[in-house]
Parts: C-alpha cells; structure tokens; sequence
C-alpha cells in the first residue's frame, strides 16, 4: 500500500464528508450534492481497496478502513502502529 495514495484518499473522503453534511444543514444546493456524493464514494472505496490490498494490514485495520468518513484516517493511524501483544 501506498501510504501517500491512502493519506490522499483519506482526507478526500472526510473533506467530502464534511462538504456533503454542510451542503445538508444549510442551503442544500443539489449541485454541491451531486458532486460531492461521487467523489466521497469514490474516496471511500479507494481507501477499502487500498488497506484491503495491504498484505501486513490487521483485522482492526481493515475494519477502520470499513467505516465511512474518519474510517481511512483511522486506518492510516492503525496501519502506522505495531501489533499489539496478545
């Protein structure tokens, strides 16, 4: 995995997370939505794809990548620790 490209996605799916839920409480602009939604969903299976893809990656860090929105940062914060000892 590439660490730079899951960074990159990662905050491309929480910064459209947050553009969508803003778009959401205030104007609601169709226009903001129909751009923002594509791209967050994009965002969002690019990260899934690149931890999953990730051959040392854990079951926590697989399941953090699962999670829309703040998932891809948690997974780049879980895929930079080590194991944790049973």
């Amino acid at each position: 995995m590439t660490v730079r490209a899951l960074r990159i996605a990662a905050r491309a799916e929480l910064l459209s997370l947050l553009v969508l839920l803003a778009n959401l409480v205030t104007v609601h602009l169709p226009a903001v939505s129909s751009l923002a939604g594509p791209v967050h969903g994009c965002a969002y299976l690019f990260v899934v794809v690149l931890v999953f893809r990730t051959p040392g990656a854990s079951g926590a860090t697989k399941g953090y990548a699962l999670l829309p929105g703040a998932g891809g940062l948690l997974a780049l914060r879980a895929y930079g620790r080590p194991p944790a000892r049973a």
